[in-house]
């Protein structure tokens, strides 16, 4: 199923296969759990669903390519299997992950590296001619936290230089701009103060007229602002970034709660999208 860009904001829900996420680590990390998750999700109005089974909190370890084969692929195979017409996206930064996700029924490969850290991603999604969401990410988990310097341009114009330059390899490896999506990466190489400047500049992104995904799902700068030091308790938080991103145009919210954020989208949405 293919999405309409620029007509409403669809909502991704978000399902943890880790048992160290920094929101809901070991909560769905069993197939069972997984598939009971993603049908919940679903039930609740959500139209895509992420797969994640390597977490990239900050401070996170890699558990290779083995290892997130291991977790992904049971849970991937129960969802497909139990929901073929819900969206799935898988999100890895690994070549072999994503050419056995597709392989296992995945429509989407969402890359926290913008195409950065395996070579050998960018043909792959060239050659399927899946969707390809590009976030926006330096470093890695060990190290990201430490590269928050965008110069005197700031952030807004620094994250949209180096998505221009993830899509321009991509482009170079064959894949065609029909495929990509952009991700500005809140929570990934930026301060608090550096993400909300960053929401604030989404027009600004949204303007290069590439489809947008927004990830704010309780992360830690929504902490910061209402000192909330428990994820699973910024959900009102979440739920203004997720309104703000609708009004701004942004085409999918990446969230781990479906039915409030829904409704928030589908409220922004009356309001602010001018029916065709």
């Amino acid at each position: 199923m293919a999405l309409r860009w620029g007509q409403r904001t669809h909502v991704m829900g978000v399902i943890n296969l880790t048992p160290d996420s920094f929101s809901d680590g070991g909560r769905f990390d069993r197939p069972d759990r997984a598939l009971a998750q993603a049908r919940r999700l679903v039930s609740e109005g959500v139209e895509l669903l992420d797969l994640g089974a390597q977490s990239t909190r900050p401070g996170a370890v890699s558990i290779g390519v083995e290892g997130e084969l291991e977790r992904l692929l049971p849970a991937l195979n129960a969802i497909r299997s139990a929901l073929p017409g819900v969206i799935l996206s898988v999100d890895t930064f690994h070549a072999a992950v994503a050419e056995a996700a597709l392989a296992a029924g995945a429509d989407w490969i969402n890359d926290v590296s913008g195409g950065s850290r395996d070579p050998a991603l960018l043909p792959l999604v060239a050659q399927v001619g899946c969707p390809l969401v590009l976030m926006h990410s330096r470093g890695d988990s060990q190290t990201m936290d430490a590269l928050v310097d965008y110069g005197d341009a700031g952030v807004v114009q620094g994250v949209l230089q180096e998505l221009r330059h993830a899509s321009e390899r991509a482009l170079a490896a064959g894949v065609q701009e029909t495929q990509l999506i952009w991700d500005p990466g809140l929570g990934f190489a930026k301060t608090h103060p550096q993400n909300l400047e960053l929401l604030r500049g989404l027009p600004q992104l949204r303007a290069e007229g590439v489809p947008l995904l927004v990830g704010p799902s309780r992360k830690r700068f929504i902490g910061a602002v209402l000192d909330e030091p428990r994820p699973r308790a910024r959900i009102w938080g979440t739920a203004a970034v997720v309104a703000h991103c609708a009004a701004a145009g942004v085409d999918v919210v990446r969230v781990h709660d479906g039915r409030p954020m829904v409704q928030a989208v589908r409220m922004a949405d009356a309001i602010w999208r001018v029916p065709t």
